[in-house]
């Protein structure tokens, strides 16, 4: 048997026995839109690509984008629950398993836009099959494959002695095929010492391996673009600059996922202002340093005043671009560090908004990388590329949203969202801080020292 839950945790699994209108309808406008996008998907695979606004030379466009966006914003579950449990920071303990499904969902929604960009998705097969090591696409796949096996293994470890307690309290409450999967997944829990040494042992491994995993995933997924010969992507700031901005938009993402939670399952009690505040400083952080990486990039580009560099670099500045570079700037800079620099701004309704100015910031980002190089070729016999993305790729842009928010929904519906027993341990590791400061204040030694 495992553990007895605590009164105040219960609220953790009454939003796993109760379901709402809200959660039905939510759930229902989330597939008409995943619906409309497959549909929009069937329309590409029959009729071709030429249904998107891709040509030649605008070879990549909103898939590619995407691909990019959602790769970076698995860095969540990484930098959150990886780097902080290996440094002990107490206060991660609420937002552990918001971030490493976070981590999940986007790997896989990540990985899905690589097959939606190809015109044939059998082809697919073939670089697994007759793949090269000298291609840097090869690289990609298999380091997000290996990043997203080590992701979903370090996000089931610390899930097994809670789902043994859902498999031990919930009972009747819940349906028979939801008890059976509870049992199975439960793997045979039931907390003896071994057992939580080697879970431990297996989550300390999982977290120092993840770390370097994702690091290497990012700037694996910038040598994409920094291995070719293409105007301002040959570039040896590309790896850095992609891991600072995966980590930028990780966190943002978590704070967006998190006040949601929050404020739907009633997690007040949980995720409090210190969690706020903690990683307000983190993204203030984040945003000085991806600031520094740009201005770097740009500057050194303008400085160089290479004639097919500066062609695409102009296009951002005044040209055709700039709208998206310019916004980029305002979302990822001014907007968080104007809010973030104050410590009434890291709180839950400030760092919300930049949150979000950021997600919508670190997608330009990757939208200014990918296509004003495409439509600026050193091969000037293509002339300038025009790209504007249709209806299609539209489509398949909500979907890939509307996935992975459903992806979460259904993954907190039958999951604790807050992990129950990371809590109860550190409530036992603050009482027993609290009982040893107790007896040194009463010792009566304690003025000599």
């Amino acid at each position: 048997m495992t553990r007895v839950i605590a009164e105040e945790d219960k609220v953790l699994l009454q939003s796993i026995v109760r379901t709402g209108l809200r959660f039905y309808l939510l759930v229902a406008a989330l597939l008409t839109v995943i619906v409309w996008g497959f549909s929009a998907y069937y329309r590409q695979l029959t009729e071709g690509l030429w249904v998107t606004g891709m040509n030649r030379p605008v070879l990549w466009g909103l898939y590619i984008t995407n691909f990019v966006f959602f790769i970076g914003i698995s860095h969540a579950g990484t930098l959150i629950s990886a780097i902080l449990r290996v440094t002990q920071a107490e206060w991660r303990r609420p937002i552990t398993r918001i971030a490493e499904a976070i981590t999940l969902f986007a790997l896989l929604i990540g990985a899905s836009q690589v097959i939606i960009d190809l015109g044939r998705p059998d082809r697919m097969i073939k670089l697994i099959t007759h793949g090269r090591f000298q291609s840097p696409l090869l690289w990609d796949v298999s380091s997000v494959t290996i990043y997203l096996l080590g992701s979903l293994t370090y996000l089931y470890l610390p899930l097994i002695p809670d789902v043994a307690i859902l498999r031990d309290h919930l009972g009747t409450q819940v349906p028979a095929w939801r008890r059976r999967l509870y049992q199975i997944l439960s793997l045979g829990w039931q907390g003896n010492a071994e057992q939580w040494r080697r879970l431990e042992k297996g989550i300390s491994i999982m977290a120092v391996l993840i770390i370097p995993v994702a690091v290497m995933v990012h700037t694996v997924v910038s040598w994409i673009f920094g291995m070719t010969l293409r105007p301002m992507w040959h570039s040896t700031i590309l790896g850095p600059y992609f891991v600072v901005g995966a980590i930028f938009s990780g966190v943002a993402t978590l704070f967006i996922v998190m006040t949601i939670m929050r404020r739907i399952l009633h997690l007040e009690a949980y995720i409090t202002i210190k969690q706020y505040n903690n990683l307000g400083l983190v993204l203030l952080i984040m945003s000085l340093s991806w600031f520094y990486f740009t201005g770097a990039e740009y500057l050194t580009t303008f400085y160089g005043d290479l004639p097919d560099e500066m062609t695409v670099l102009l296009s951002k500045l005044v040209g055709e671009f700039s709208w998206p570079f310019w916004a980029m700037i305002l979302c990822n800079f001014v907007v968080p560090v104007s809010i973030l620099i104050w410590k009434r701004g890291r709180g839950i309704v400030g760092t919300f908004i930049a949150a979000v100015a950021i997600d919508i910031g670190m997608w330009l980002e990757r939208f200014t990388i990918v296509v004003p190089t495409l439509t600026r070729p050193r091969l000037t016999f293509y002339g300038v590329g025009i790209y504007r993305p249709t209806l299609t790729e539209w489509g398949l842009f909500a979907t890939s949203g509307a996935v992975f928010v459903l992806l979460l929904m259904l993954f907190f519906k039958l999951f604790p969202a807050v992990s129950i027993w990371e809590v109860e341990e550190g409530r036992e590791i603050e009482a027993a801080k609290q009982a040893v400061a107790r007896i040194i204040a009463a010792s009566p030694e304690a003025p000599a020292r």
